[in-house]
C-alpha cells in the first residue's frame, strides 16, 4: 500500500509559480513511478506528468502538451516525495491536482491517488 499527501496547492496570479510536493509513505517509494493529475471544474481527470524509478537516476519523465516547458516533474527518493514546479500559470491550470503513484511503472495509469491540493490562478 502507497499512502500520498500533496501540499503546497494555493492562490497565484496568471504568470506566477508554485510548486506542489507529495509525500509517499509505504515501501518501496524508490521502485515507483509517480505521476501528477488534474481535474478541472466541469472537466474530466487529465494527466498532467510522470516520472518513472530509474535508481539513483531520477526516472524518465513525461507530460502532457498542454503543460510542457511550463511545469517540471522531479523525484527525492531520499525523502520519498516528487514535487511539480510549474510556472507561468494560467487560468486554464486551475483544479485540483493529485498526486499518483503506479507500481507497475504506467505513469498514466496509476494505481495509487492521493486526496488532492486545490489550485487556483487568478487572471
Amino acid at each position: 500500500q502507497v499512502r500520498l499527501v500533496e501540499s503546497g496547492g494555493g492562490l497565484v496570479q496568471e504568470g506566477g509559480s508554485l510548486r506542489l510536493s507529495c509525500a509517499a509513505s509505504g515501501n518501496t517509494f524508490g521502485r515507483i513511478s509517480m505521476g501528477w493529475f488534474r481535474q478541472a471544474p466541469g472537466k474530466e481527470r487529465e494527466f498532467v506528468a510522470g516520472i518513472t524509478w530509474n535508481g539513483r537516476i531520477g526516472g524518465s519523465t513525461d507530460y502532457s502538451d498542454s503543460v510542457k516547458g511550463r511545469f517540471t516533474i522531479l523525484r527525492d527518493n531520499g525523502k520519498s516525495t516528487v514535487y511539480l514546479q510549474m510556472n507561468n500559470l494560467t487560468p486554464e491550470d486551475t483544479a485540483v491536482y493529485y498526486c499518483t503513484a503506479a507500481r507497475s511503472g504506467a505513469t498514466r495509469r496509476p494505481e495509487y491517488w492521493g486526496q488532492g491540493t486545490q489550485v487556483t490562478v487568478s487572471s
